[in-house]
């Protein structure tokens, strides 16, 4: 029962300084993304309501990348406190090591940790995607061009009375080649104009170059499209399209819930592109449980013995230094793997590991004194 109580203390301690960190980033992100919203629409294209909506459905995704430092952070407080109130003493005193003290704070961490990907990670997500949405509403409502189904890609674009869109089976992995396309043109006012079909696309200069291609006129006053058909061997057809902007559409990996991104990366596959970076995003975010792990040992091999030598300062210096380290290497590794320069499960799982190691060798040699 004691040994309970001491825990529960401490867990309840824990969640106190992890919400207070969490509180004051909240706020002052909250402020320089509603300054940052004001500053980027022209006068009167967004209220101020709009924007302070905009800053709040932004700061969660922001935060959320954040997370780890939080915990970082939160630990640190934590420990600092009872070292202040000599409380960490009083439990070495009464026969406890400094891991055991550092069971309840991990236990807690690990739980944060799988809370925050199953619950926390979607509704990041559905910010995420609203704000884009949103902003894009107030921006003159351009919108993301691009979307995957189980039935392929579709793609949309502006021409020059009304709007094309097209459909394809799959495409290279930059989505610049098209195969097996069907293109629909329709007319602002008069509906669908025309159809093509084409064996391939593939994306030019500022036009899709198409071979292998049939032509049908849907404009109303053709009675019979098909006997009108014409097959061409090549027919460039003029797009506002880019690469840049077929692959910024995809959207981030982190607008789809970690729930759907599995669906998502074998539909990406099955339309030809190259689902690296989603694979990578969703082995980071089911190794973030240890991350945080990771974080809160890091801050507790720092500054649980500091009591003695009374050199807080360098302490807290030292647990900044290796867990903003730690962070910036999972940053890198994320960069890498989604290069393929290393295998993704190193990229996700690596750095948390190796911050563990660290910090129980730490305080191991610390326990041996």
């Amino acid at each position: 029962g004691d040994s309970m109580t001491l825990h529960l203390y401490f867990a309840r301690k824990f969640l106190f300084a992890l919400m207070v960190v969490m509180a004051v980033f909240f706020t002052f992100m909250l402020l320089l993304d509603l300054v940052d919203q004001v500053r980027r629409f022209d006068v009167g294209e967004v209220t101020f309501a709009q924007a302070a909506g905009l800053a709040f459905l932004n700061v969660p995704t922001t935060l959320y990348t954040i997370l780890p430092l939080i915990v970082l952070l939160a630990t640190l407080m934590l420990y600092l406190g009872l070292a202040r109130t000599s409380e960490l003493v009083v439990t070495r005193a009464a026969g406890r090591s400094a891991l055991r003290a550092l069971v309840t704070p991990v236990t807690v961490a690990l739980l944060i940790g799988l809370l925050t990907v199953a619950v926390l990670n979607p509704m990041v997500a559905a910010t995420a995607k609203e704000y884009e949405t949103r902003r894009n509403a107030y921006n003159s409502g351009t919108s993301s061009v691009l979307s995957i189904s189980d039935a392929g890609l579709w793609l949309r674009q502006a021409a020059s009375e009304g709007q094309i869109v097209i459909r394809a089976a799959r495409s290279n992995p930059d989505g610049s080649t098209l195969y097996d396309v069907t293109f629909l043109g329709f007319t602002a006012d008069k509906g669908p104009a025309f159809r093509i079909e084409a064996r391939q696309a593939r994306l030019e200069d500022g036009a899709w170059a198409l071979s292998g291609a049939k032509r049908w006129d849907l404009s109303a006053d053709i009675a019979n499209p098909e006997a009108e058909a014409a097959a061409l061997d090549r027919i460039d057809l003029p797009t506002d399209l880019t690469r840049d902007r077929i692959r910024d559409s995809f959207g981030e990996p982190g607008e789809i819930s970690i729930w759907d991104l599995p669906e998502f990366i074998s539909n990406l596959r099955r339309a030809g592109f190259s689902p690296q970076r989603h694979m990578v995003w969703l082995q980071m975010e089911l190794a973030l449980p240890l991350v945080f792990v990771a974080m809160v040992m890091i801050a507790a091999g720092f500054t649980m013995r500091h009591t003695r030598f009374g050199r807080t300062g360098l302490m807290v210096l030292l647990t900044l230094v290796f867990g903003l380290g730690l962070y910036f290497l999972r940053s890198f590794a994320q960069v890498l793997g989604e290069n393929d320069q290393i295998p993704i499960a190193l990229a996700a799982w690596g750095p948390p590991v190796i911050g563990i190691l660290l910090s129980m060798g730490l305080l191991l040699h610390l326990e041996d004194g």
